[in-house]
């Protein structure tokens, strides 16, 4: 220990994204996300059967609590699978106190990060094991496994910034993430409304 900071030490499983000391584990399936998917008949039918974990987060156990200052880090694994032609995605967010970035390091399998800002217009930045990505601030971020592998990847973000998942809920991502011809391609989502 250095003064009163913990000097603390994990270890990331690149593959798995497991770490090898966890606070929490959080898992999400499509039951948790029918709203979110463009075809939510499929969704539904999806999430009253089998219901599968579209994504899971490792957090690390909570090392500075209540300092703003501080930043917070976890891995996310995208299980590969999709609802109609839509590929599984994380929920996505902008952040409560939108000044704040974040940054985003591949580790294995391939995905997609969509980008968003509060005009609609987006982005999507292919990502693989070595792809680093920097989410500027005011800037919404979903990540989406477009493989047949899981996607995994590391975040680390200031913890003032907090995320704001009901301007998602409430309006959706302008654009999605759909599989045509076997390739991702993004599209236009005709449900986005502007805030």
């Amino acid at each position: 220990m250095l003064g009163s900071s913990p000097v603390l030490a994990n270890v990331i499983d690149f593959s798995s994204g497991a770490l090898s000391e966890v606070g929490e584990v959080l898992l999400r399936r499509v039951s948790d996300l029918v709203l979110l998917f463009g075809d939510k008949a499929a969704a539904e039918v999806l999430a009253e059967g089998d219901n599968p974990v579209v994504y899971q987060v490792f957090l690390p156990p909570e090392r500075e609590p209540g300092r703003p200052e501080a930043l917070l880090y976890a891995t996310t694994v995208i299980y590969p699978g999709k609802v109609g032609d839509e590929y599984f995605m994380t929920k996505g967010h902008f952040h409560v106190e939108g000044e704040c970035p974040e940054v985003y390091l591949g580790t294995a399998g391939r995905g997609m990060l969509l980008l968003m800002d509060r005009h609609g217009r987006a982005e999507a930045v292919p990502m693989q094991a070595g792809t680093v990505v920097y989410v500027p601030p005011e800037t919404a971020h979903r990540t989406v496994n477009v493989g047949d592998a899981p996607f995994v990847f590391f975040a680390v973000w200031p913890e003032k910034a907090g995320h704001d998942y009901q301007s998602i809920a409430a309006h959706g991502f302008s654009h999605r993430i759909l599989e045509e011809h076997g390739r991702p391609v993004m599209v236009s989502n005709p449900d986005w409304r502007q805030p």
